[in-house]
This record gives structure tokens, C-alpha cells and sequence, in this order.
């Protein structure tokens, strides 16, 4: 088993809520168990009183029998129609807060889903990543999500609403991030059997830090100067490796697997499954089923010799 990369769980909850969508969520969900924790409790004293009023061990004749109560029948049921229409309403009113219409506005980011990973486009500008997403806080946000193969599901809980990712089919969800941190969430619908490891790592950062990641997303494949590192590159190009992924500013231009022109900046790697350090890139590369069964990942027979120029190649992709 690969050593597990741990997750900042702390941000990870609807109630950790980092953006105004995630805190009216989080509203309409107290009010929820407000309610539901209300109802429960009247029904516990009810159910109590009951069996101890009428708790005894020598009468067997049945207790005074009331019938027809209208007052009693009316509140029985106006009580819960009141409670199923008051949170119809705060319902709809929290999707229209949340989901507004997009208009005319060009989407800021693309996220597509696929078998197993996160691809991040920007319009405007070159730069496509995975599964490290990268987002400007303080700023309205529209993000398009769509999926490559089959029905993903989107969801950063400290962040907001979940959203279906469908093949052929466009959605959208409108985000502000009110501080920079690290924000996790995971694929929310079942896509096969790596769906447990498709995790999602969102890394907000202030205007000027974004700004800057941004402008260095843009630049080309890093040029390698040692030796080990320019026989991985030379490897990388000349194997199978650069029908699938792409090096902007190389021959590699493959768009079945992600992006690595920046693959070292990743704090982890395979959405989230583990670190992104040489010893763990060496043992994806060496066996990438028994790192992740059923990853489409295929495992090439490298020499330890391949295997080694090929991981310092990688780590220097910055």
C-alpha cells in the first residue's frame, strides 16, 4: 500500500463554511436540526407522559377513551404543513441564492472530470492543470463543470453546493472564496473503481499569489540540466508517456491522462492519494496497478535505470 497523503480534514465540512454559497447552506441546515431536533423532543415527552400516566400494574380495564378532539386533529396537522411549507420556501430560496443564472458571463475555470483525475482549464489564458485547483479569493467566481467519460460529481463542502458532472453536458456553479487555504472535497457519484481516490485539493490564494501562480502556469516545460534528468526527458518524449500527457512547449501532447508541464509544483499526486515526492512518483511509475487498481495507467517494463531518470525528470517539472 502507498503511504496515504492526509488530508486537511479541518476543512472540509459544510459547517467550516469559506464561502457566502457553504454559509447558506450551513443556515438552511441549522434551521433543519433546529426543527427536526424540536419535533424529536416533543415526541419523546409526549411518548414519556403518556406511558407514565397510564402505567399501572393492577388495572386491565382500557383507559377513558377521547374522540373527535378538532382542536387536537387541527394542530396535529397544521403544525407539520406549516413546518413542510416554511422550508419549501427557505429551500427555494437557498437555491436561488446559491445557483443564479450565469447570464452572459464567461466561465473563469473549466473543471472536467475524469477517470481518475481533475483537469483545471483557465479561458483566457494556456494553462491547464490537475487536481490541485487553484482559485482567487474575494472574487466572484463562475466555474464550468463538465465530465470526459462518465457522471462525476463535484462537491468541496466548506465551499458550497455539489454539482453532477455529466458527459455532453455543461454545468455551472457560481463561487466566492473568503479566505486563502486549503479546501478538500471528492467526487460525489460513483464513476468506477478508483471513485474513493478522486479527491478534490482546492488551493485558495490572494489576488496578487493567484495572479502570480498564474503567470508561471504559463511558461513552458522545464528544460532539465543534469544528465539523469535529460535522459528521463528524452525517455519521456520517445516512450508511449507523451501520447497520453502533455508538456506545453515539447511533442508531448497528449490529452488522455493530466497535464505534468508543472507536475512538480503538485503537493500530491493520483487526487490526493499520496505526496508528491520522488520515492512515491518511482513506485507509481514502477506499478501503477498496485499503487491504484484499475487506473488506466499502464505499466511499461522500465529498467530501475529508466525508472529513476524518468522520476528526476518529473520532480524538476516546476
Amino acid at each position: 500500500m502507498p503511504d496515504l497523503f492526509l488530508l486537511n480534514i479541518s476543512a472540509s465540512s459544510i459547517f467550516d463554511a469559506a464561502s457566502p454559497e457553504a454559509a447558506s447552506i450551513r443556515q438552511l441546515t441549522f434551521e433543519f436540526i433546529i426543527a427536526a431536533s424540536a419535533v424529536l423532543l416533543l415526541v419523546v415527552i409526549l411518548t414519556s407522559y403518556i406511558t407514565v400516566k397510564y402505567r399501572s400494574k393492577h388495572r386491565h380495564e382500557d383507559p377513558k377513551q377521547i374522540t373527535g378532539n378538532r382542536a387536537l386533529e387541527i394542530w396535529m396537522v397544521s403544525v407539520p404543513l406549516a413546518l413542510v411549507i416554511l422550508f419549501l420556501f427557505r429551500s427555494l430560496a437557498t437555491m436561488n441564492a446559491i445557483l443564479p443564472d450565469r447570464g452572459n458571463h464567461t466561465p473563469d475555470i473549466i473543471i472536467t472530470g475524469h477517470q481518475w483525475f481533475w483537469e483545471a482549464s483557465y479561458p483566457g489564458t494556456t494553462v491547464t492543470t490537475a487536481n490541485e485547483i487553484h482559485l482567487p479569493t474575494g472574487k466572484r467566481i463562475l466555474m464550468l463543470l463538465n465530465a470526459a467519460d462518465v457522471i462525476h460529481d463535484w462537491w468541496v463542502p466548506a465551499l458550497g453546493p455539489k454539482m453532477d458532472m455529466i458527459p455532453g453536458m455543461n454545468n455551472y456553479l457560481w463561487l466566492t472564496i473568503n479566505q486563502p487555504g486549503i479546501y478538500d472535497g471528492a467526487c460525489s457519484e460513483f464513476c468506477g473503481q478508483q471513485h474513493a481516490w478522486m479527491r478534490i485539493r482546492v488551493i485558495a490564494q490572494l489576488q496578487p499569489d493567484y495572479e502570480r501562480w498564474l503567470s508561471e502556469q504559463t511558461t513552458n516545460t522545464h528544460i532539465p540540466q543534469d544528465t539523469m534528468a535529460k535522459a528521463g526527458a528524452i525517455l519521456f518524449l520517445e516512450s508511449t508517456c507523451s501520447s497520453c500527457h502533455r508538456l506545453k512547449g515539447t511533442a508531448a501532447a497528449g490529452i488522455t491522462g493530466p497535464d505534468l508541464t508543472h507536475f512538480g509544483s503538485r503537493q500530491t499526486m493520483l487526487t490526493g492519494m499520496m505526496a508528491n515526492d520522488s520515492g512515491n512518483v518511482a513506485r507509481w511509475l514502477s506499478d501503477p496497478q498496485a499503487v491504484k487498481p484499475g487506473a488506466h495507467m499502464p505499466r511499461f517494463i522500465f529498467a530501475k535505470d529508466s525508472i529513476r531518470a524518468l522520476t528526476a525528470y518529473l520532480e524538476q517539472l516546476k
